[in-house]
């Protein structure tokens, strides 16, 4: 899987289960709605006073799942951070096409656009007899 195919991925699913690391170190996950940016980002956006971003300013480390309903998945690990000016609004832009419903909150103060740039991912396919897993080739 290549990181075109990662991005065509997570847009086709829309949702994932996001991991951050508490304030002891133990592991805090949400289930929300997620995307990918054409640059292999995935984009979430969250309450400023959500515990996953006072997590991600602590301690940026993330892990991602998307997928499993279907026989498949993603599985990857990354760096999170909040951005600002035009690289919130490039992510922003992503997210708000992915989901227009959620266009207006993006203009909240209290929301925040994350991104996590992912260091690595997995593609499982466990719909045949023998499960397929295949690393992503990410840009370095």
């Amino acid at each position: 899987m290549d990181v075109q195919q990662l991005v065509a991925y997570v847009r086709a699913h829309g949702d994932g289960v996001v991991s951050t690391l508490g304030p002891d170190g133990a592991p805090q996950a949400a289930y929300l709605a997620l995307t990918a940016t054409d640059r292999g980002e995935l984009v979430l956006d969250a309450r400023a006073t959500s515990r996953k971003v006072a997590n991600v300013r602590r301690d940026p480390r993330v892990a991602v799942v998307v997928g499993g309903a279907d026989g498949t998945t993603l599985q990857a690990e990354g760096v999170a951070d909040l951005p600002g000016g035009a690289e919130r609004d490039r992510c922003a832009a992503a997210y708000a096409a992915a989901f227009p419903q959620f266009a207006a909150s993006l203009a909240d103060d209290g929301i925040v656009v994350a991104r996590v740039t992912l260091t690595w991912a997995r593609h499982g396919d466990f719909r045949g007899a023998a499960a397929v897993m295949t690393d992503v080739a990410l840009p370095r």
